[in-house]
């Protein structure tokens, strides 16, 4: 068995692989990145890129579609799969020969192939042996399904989701949670019929409960029916419809059923309990400083519990690099990373919710929810939604929350917010630039200060 060593060697190439081997190599230690398919991972392939891509092209089409309103007369003539995903590719292409080439500039061993850990400093690809004083176990996750639930045919995952040749007439959504809620608006917006079935009690059920029913009500304009608060019994296929049992005792009948109950995290079967490394339900366990059990072996990313999002995966990678070179990093903390749902109204958050924020600091927890009914800008793009914030009893702002076309783009100053601990009336005194969506943030805070301007008493 051939073999050869690094400094740091690191399992799996996608945002939390990656930018470990980044932050190492600018570091000055020598770098091994072991990746079965390509740089990039699940955000760069099958997650975050292309469905943008896929949520932006929905976005064209209801531009297209409501043009008339602006006082554009423009023909909408239907959707062309194919050109979709000839544009979704060519982002995704020259983002990957960019990031290959980045690696490569950092002098980042690359080594393509399916990586087994062996040891507290070895990792096994093919008929090698990769040494390093340091691993980092960065193997990502997949979708999920539900027991009982075969893969396959008219019944798919997110993967096969963005790939369908044709935009299917009826879909059932199983999972109403971030990934469901994007492909319900991108469908609706290509013309399906679309219902989200969710087991919990309502839509995006990890954010604040207003931000739910807000989502909710603009998901009931668009036509998207959403049944939460029961559970499939049953899927079954043939060759030309599928059928979905509900414990309410309903059926639904459509041509394809999305699996979007979550992702799991690839850790069977990579050698990772035999070497030490304990699992708890097949996430990896880790100290705060992302620390494995076994001495030397760290993990990053969506093997490790918590938010799995591509911005934590870089962050955490970031950490552990600079973990290893001794700058003895800040931990990170969770609540301080932002959370953003592209569904067409989108959603935004930072912080605590009000239910989290009651529990922690009780009831004198302040809320502040300004509608976006006030806002200029968001009137001009025809756009309804909401900027609520939670403010602790001492007066910091613990949380924001957001729904609305392009709320994300606030999520930037919401998260300096959080993170810095500023209070709100502190905050207040800032001036946001007319007419932009930004303003909504400011009077939110203004209205918290005690000062509010476009608010109605």
């Amino acid at each position: 068995m051939s073999h050869r060593s690094a400094d740091v060697v690191i399992l799996g190439g996608g945002s939390g692989g990656y930018a470990a081997a980044i932050r190492s190599a600018e570091l000055g230690r020598s770098v091994i990145l072991v990746e079965e398919n390509e740089l990039g991972g699940t955000c760069l392939h099958q997650g975050c890129i292309p469905t943008k891509a896929l949520l932006h092209s929905a976005e064209v089409a209801d531009s297209a579609r409501t043009a008339s309103q602006f006082g554009i007369d423009v023909t909408f003539d239907g959707v062309d799969l194919e050109k979709v995903l000839s544009y979704q590719n060519t982002i995704v292409t020259r983002l990957h020969k960019g990031l290959q080439g980045l690696v490569d500039s950092y002098g980042i061993t690359v080594v393509n192939g399916r990586g087994r850990l062996v040891g507290p400093n070895g990792v096994e690809v093919d008929d090698e042996l990769i040494t390093g004083a340091t691993v980092v176990l960065a193997t990502g996750s997949s979708p999920k399904s539900l027991p009982g639930i075969g893969i396959g045919g008219r019944v798919v995952t997110s993967d096969e989701a963005l790939v369908l040749p044709s935009v299917p007439k009826k879909v059932i959504i199983l999972g109403g949670g971030v990934i469901g809620v994007e492909f319900a608006s991108v469908w609706a917006s290509f013309g399906a019929s679309v219902t989200i079935v969710e087991a919990m009690p309502r839509l995006v059920p990890n954010e604040d409960e207003t931000i739910s029913k807000y989502l909710e009500r603009a998901f009931r304009r668009r036509k998207i029916v959403a049944k939460t608060g029961v559970r499939v019994t049953e899927v079954t296929q043939d060759e030309d419809a599928v059928s979905v049992t509900l414990d309410s005792g309903d059926v639904l009948d459509a041509d394809v059923v999305l699996v979007a109950v979550g992702r799991g995290p690839n850790t069977a079967s990579m050698g990772y309990e035999e070497t030490g490394v304990m699992l708890d339900k097949g996430f990896v366990v880790t100290s705060d400083r992302l620390r494995t059990t076994v001495p030397n072996v760290f993990a990053v990313g969506d093997i490790v519990p918590g938010l799995q999002l591509a911005h934590r995966g870089f962050q955490q990678g970031i950490f552990v690099a600079e973990e290893i070179a001794g700058l003895r990093p800040e931990v990170i903390d969770e609540t301080g990373i932002p959370r953003v749902t592209y569904s067409h109204p989108e959603v935004a958050s930072v912080g605590l919710t009000e239910t989290a924020a009651r529990e922690k600091f009780g009831e004198n927890v302040e809320t502040v929810t300004y509608d976006l009914a006030g806002n200029g800008k968001s009137q001009i793009l025809k756009t309804s939604g909401v900027v609520k914030l939670v403010v602790a009893p001492t007066g910091v702002v613990v949380g924001v929350h957001m729904v609305g076309d392009r709320v994300g783009e606030l999520i930037g100053e919401a998260q300096l917010l959080y993170n810095f601990g500023i209070d709100a009336a502190h905050a207040a005194k800032f001036v946001h630039a007319h007419p932009t969506q930004g303003e909504a943030l400011g009077e939110a805070l203004m209205a918290v200060a005690g000062k509010p301007l476009h608010v109605h008493s």
